[in-house]
């Protein structure tokens, strides 16, 4: 049995740009569906199944932003997506990957790029251990007595005080909470927090989880949540649980 096309839709009102990427992208082995505006965007996704988005930030109406963070608060699964924009600024790069894009590629870029992109995004999504269970669809999780409200992005110590957060100290501990109990490597938490590989000297996840102890007050001589495994990586050790919104 053949092995099953992954499935692109390609979202920006640039309709040439969009003619010519999707000719690009079907002569490399991929399977492609357009649209030009957000609303033609949720039309492709209620009738298909797609295993990548790619979209433009620079939209009529809603804008590329907007829909990705509407998208991410929505779904069950995640949807990969690639965000595409017309503005280099690094600002808006991490404005995209905040609202949870998984990579970003400024205007002008080669259409090789573009597919290395696209296949380095997919590899990424694919590459967790088996039976990994995000629970994405809670909107608020619980452990040890702490909770993490994942549409407000407010985390709440177990008097009930709000504990602020940055947008990369988040998405460590909703990707954590998402895989408890699980050891996570380093290349997998930077590939899920900030949507790109290490390289040999990148201690950046090192620098956030001892940023997110003491947001969580967990002593990192004898850490009670966020473990360190020799030579491994990281893994969370209390139960989490969704709780009613």
């Amino acid at each position: 049995m053949p092995d099953r096309i992954d499935h692109l839709l390609l979202v920006d009102d640039d309709r040439q740009l969009l003619a010519l990427l999707a000719e690009y992208l079907r002569a490399a082995g991929y399977r492609i569906s357009t649209a030009t505006r957000g609303s033609e965007m949720r039309a492709v996704l209620a009738r298909e199944a797609i295993d990548l988005l790619v979209l433009d930030l620079m939209l009529p109406g809603e804008d590329g932003l907007a829909l990705c963070r509407d998208l991410r608060a929505r779904e069950v699964e995640p949807l990969p997506i690639l965000m595409l924009t017309a503005r280099g600024d690094e600002a808006d790069r991490v404005l995209g990957l905040e609202m949870g894009a998984d990579d970003y590629l400024a205007k002008p870029f080669a259409t090789r790029e573009l597919l290395a992109r696209i296949r380095a995004v997919l590899r990424r999504t694919r590459q967790l251990p088996p039976r990994l269970s995000p629970q994405r669809q809670a909107r608020r999780l619980g452990f040890q007595d702490w909770v993490l409200d994942t549409t407000a992005r407010h985390l709440l110590d177990p008097a009930g005080t709000l504990v602020p957060l940055t947008g990369g100290e988040y998405r460590l501990l909703r990707t954590l909470l998402d895989h408890p109990q699980r050891i996570l490597s380093r290349d997998q938490l930077l590939n899920l927090t900030q949507g790109r590989d290490a390289d040999p000297f990148d201690r950046s996840i090192d620098l956030l989880v001892s940023r997110l102890r003491r947001r969580l007050r967990d002593d990192a001589k004898e850490p009670r949540l966020l473990k360190t495994v020799r030579n491994e990586g990281y893994v969370f050790c209390a139960d989490v649980e969704p709780l009613p919104s």
